[in-house]
């Protein structure tokens, strides 16, 4: 289990907070097909054994993360159906001032008629509801040991909260324990247990949902159950008590006054909107589209992004076969493109990093044969694309191990047990 709890603690440490596009969603027959590749696969791999190693875990998580970034990347650039210019010309949002609104565009290539500039002006950020507890002495005890239990009603259910207080415990331990028990239960409300200048403590209640519809008055409730003691653990811990309302973002777009629930939102089915401050008085912010030579340098930029994440993944773990094995086959998609790919502004380093040079990219898009320069960048594309699916299906292939028996060649082979498996073929040689 040891190396089993690492990887998932690894996986959410270093991507759990990644947010989902729309490219991770898939349809039958993608799903399908991707299944089918890996029932192959095991059908021809080999039994192996695998080394008990705690990097390995690490370096195929890291992979096929690479793997979904690039193949989203490319999905995005190869979302038309107009000819090799659209697919790097893909438009690309801007706005004047990223400190108050970000913006991305969220239409389609083929989407003719489009606003091309919104002005928004930004009077009130959406917030949460927040409630705060009594600061309590926290090596005291002030709540009876005993049961207790409490109520806790958003705008959607109700849940039934209960702790045990012991004689061990301390205001702080169970401020503490109801914290643990808050941000575990996925009610939407992160807890937390802040100190005052007196070292006394309090437990912060915030909701993740943000603004407030015109017939609620609170996003969540706490009320105690009806026997005295809950009520009086309840008003000593006096998590019952909001310092904070939600509210609703407010803002001007194009000289009409709108609000939302959230932070973001869209505009139109063109733009996806995030406040990130107020507008200084009088002042509003443009949203548009950058010119055509920098939507092309912006989605390259993402292209080259998830290649160098590979390559980075390879340097990471260069110590060991794997990670040279990596750096092999993907430096190797660069290089096979070398002359061509320098020639319109992608410098390749000795290391396999790739870095765009804008100027040599401008000259090359402005130029008279610019098909010849969207087909290099496409060949390209592509072939980033292949070996990111041969990745994402097998990394494993990657790890270093220890054949243990091939099966007869020549002979057609039955799917063993095992192979709806991410990694098939693999057979543990210990307990863990």
């Amino acid at each position: 289990m040891l190396i089993t709890s690492t990887a998932y603690r690894y996986y959410l440490d270093v991507y759990g907070a990644s947010s989902a596009t729309r490219y991770d969603t898939h349809n039958k027959s993608e799903l399908r097909s991707v299944y089918n590749n890996m029932v192959k696969i095991n059908k021809d791999s080999p039994l192996y054994k695998l080394r008990s190693d705690t990097n390995i875990p690490k370096f195929l998580i890291d992979i096929k993360e690479n793997a979904r970034q690039a193949k989203n990347v490319i999905s995005s650039l190869a979302d038309s159906t107009e000819g090799l210019e659209s697919s790097f010309q893909k438009k690309v949002a801007t706005s004047s001032d990223e400190g108050i609104v970000s913006a991305s565009y969220i239409g389609g290539n083929n989407d003719k008629e489009v606003s091309h500039e919104y002005e928004i002006e930004v009077r009130q950020m959406a917030a949460p509801q927040s409630n705060m507890g009594n600061f309590l002495d926290g090596r005291s005890l002030d709540v009876l040991p005993g049961d207790y239990a409490f109520d806790l009603v958003t705008t959607t259910n109700s849940y039934e909260f209960q702790y045990t207080v012991s004689p061990e415990d301390t205001n702080r331990s169970i401020q503490e324990k109801l914290a643990r028990l808050f941000n575990t239960s996925g009610v939407g409300i992160s807890a937390e247990v802040v100190t005052d200048e007196k070292d006394r403590s309090s437990l912060k209640l915030t909701s993740r949902q943000t603004g407030l519809s015109d017939n609620k008055s609170v996003l969540f409730d706490i009320n105690p159950k009806a026997s005295s003691q809950s009520m009086d653990a309840l008003e000593t811990l006096g998590i019952g008590q909001m310092i904070s309302p939600a509210q609703n973002s407010v803002f001007i777009l194009n000289g009409v006054e709108h609000s939302s629930y959230s932070n973001t939102f869209t505009i139109n089915k063109e733009f996806e909107l995030t406040l990130q401050g107020i507008s200084p008085e009088g002042s509003s912010t443009k949203i548009g589209f950058k010119t055509s030579v920098d939507a092309v340098a912006d989605n390259l930029q993402e292209l080259v992004d998830s290649y160098n994440g590979f390559i980075n993944t390879g340097e990471r773990y260069s110590g060991s076969q794997q990670g040279s094995r990596l750096l092999r086959d993907f430096r190797n998609v660069s290089y096979a493109y070398r002359n061509d790919l320098e020639a319109i502004g992608l410098m390749i380093g000795g290391n396999g990093f790739i870095s765009v040079d804008r100027n040599l990219l401008s000259d090359a898009v402005e130029t008279k044969d610019i098909r010849e320069t969207f087909s290099v960048l496409n060949t390209f594309k592509n072939s980033l694309a292949a070996k990111a699916n041969y990745v994402s299906v097998d990394p494993i292939r990657y790890v270093d191990k220890t054949i243990v028996a091939y099966k007869q060649p020549g002979v057609s082979h039955f799917p063993s047990p095992y192979h709806n498996s991410l990694y098939s073929g693999m057979m543990l040689d210990h307990f863990c």
